[in-house]
């Protein structure tokens, strides 16, 4: 019975160690996807995508090119280390070239 103690306070602190490594991982991935990756932009739902482009932004218009411009941006192979706002940026400027050309 002493070996079986022994083994199951090993698996016990196993598991505690895990845990405790585990919470403190996901507690240091940013929680606003302004300031995330396009990995983390993928995995969101629309409601968020389209908030965090108009907080990027700080305007109504362009919404959903916005969001569909830094869709594209983030389905391009290598791109998951790209942040969130550099994606935006680079849309919006893309989108006002758009504008001024016409």
């Amino acid at each position: 019975m002493s070996a079986m103690g022994k083994y199951f306070k090993l698996a016990v602190g196993i598991l505690t160690v895990t845990l405790v490594g585990f919470i403190f991982f996901m507690s240091m991935r940013p929680t606003a996807l302004e300031e995330g990756d396009l990995r983390s932009w993928r995995g969101t739902g629309e409601s968020r995508r389209v908030a965090a482009v108009e907080i990027l932004t700080g305007s109504a218009e362009n919404l959903g090119l916005m969001v569909a411009c830094i869709d594209r941006v983030a389905a391009l192979p290598d791109s998951y280390k790209m942040k969130v706002r550099d994606a935006a940026a680079l849309c919006a400027a893309g989108i006002a070239l758009r504008e001024n050309a016409k």
